[in-house]
């Protein structure tokens, strides 16, 4: 039997809402493997979570940038970490994440981020090693998103803000029409902040990803089979349950949060009959801070030190 602990079991049961005993026996059935235990709690019907939940406590800020050009917009955004909450607090953490998102709208990947040259004439690199030496607190930039269009507009949520573009969890969206920007704009917060919410898998069912619609098809004909139903309507049983998830877990085909009566792609659709323009939802980019650190909540600052070469 795997060791199991009192944290691992804290942790699942806070991500899918399951009773302690459960979560313990989910975890010691499948040796102490998070998501094979979010997986075996919801064939037995005890957790309705669809996803791994990654709670790594971590902090620092996500910052957003905006930046017309080329007769569209770039939307850019990016993760950089800090060992404490307070650090997000400071003020020129906090002007250093918005220096960093800037020059994220003109980077194509991290990497050619950490070198690009900010207004203050240092590049991405140098700043952050200069903030933590400043401010005393390794740090580090994670990740960076960004999002063209053309013609039309990208606009951006950030949830539990910091400071303005600046917060926990960041989102870009991407529309493109010829309507109105205004409008378009508001659009596009709108989606974001129902992306920052019911946290979409993909923007259609397309673009899910394959492995994703295999593991579901396979656990709920797995449930179907252990309450007992024939294989001869299993299928179809499946066929209309992955409906549902398509529902929970596409953007387009989400009901609306502000207007459960509507589906995303419903209302895009609305709003380009009031505008007199097609809206294309080009794409959409939902960071969370921390989430995919697998590390024990007291490993971050350990994390953090050994991306930025100071452990």
């Amino acid at each position: 039997m795997a060791n199991i602990t009192a944290s691992q079991v804290k942790e699942l049961r806070e991500s899918t809402g399951a009773g302690m005993m459960d979560c313990k026996t989910a975890l010691n059935e499948t040796g102490g493997d998070m998501e094979a235990a979010v997986d075996w709690l919801r064939k037995k019907g005890l957790s309705k979570a669809a996803k791994k939940a990654d709670r790594a406590a971590t902090d620092g800020l996500i910052g957003l940038a905006f930046d017309a050009k080329d007769g569209g917009m770039t939307g850019a955004m990016v993760e950089v970490n800090s060992e404490t909450d307070f650090v997000a607090r400071n003020e020129e953490f906090q002007a250093g994440v918005r220096a960093i998102a800037a020059a994220a709208t003109d980077a194509n990947d991290v990497d050619a981020l950490k070198g690009a040259t900010l207004d203050s004439g240092e590049d991405v690199e140098t700043r952050l090693t200069n903030m933590i030496a400043k401010i005393g607190e390794n740090m580090t930039l994670r990740r960076m998103a960004r999002i063209d269009v053309a013609p039309g507009v990208v606009t951006g949520y950030v949830h539990n803000a910091a400071a303005e573009n600046l917060g926990k969890i960041g989102v870009l969206v991407g529309l493109k029409s010829e309507g109105d920007a205004d409008k378009l704009n508001e659009l596009g917060r709108k989606i974001a902040m129902h992306v920052a919410a019911a946290a979409p898998l993909a923007k259609d069912v397309d673009s899910l990803d394959p492995e994703v619609i295999e593991r579901e098809r396979t656990l709920l004909a797995d449930q179907a089979r252990d309450s007992g139903k024939p294989e001869s309507i299993i299928d179809k049983m499946v066929e209309g349950r992955m409906r549902k998830f398509y529902e929970e877990s596409v953007l387009l085909n989400q009901p609306f949060v502000m207007d459960p009566d509507v589906t995303v792609s419903q209302l895009i659709e609305n709003t380009g009959k009031e505008l007199g323009a097609s809206i294309e939802l080009v794409d959409f980019i939902r960071l969370g801070l921390g989430e995919g650190v697998e590390k024990n909540e007291d490993d971050f600052a350990g994390e953090v030190a050994a991306m930025a070469g100071k452990g």
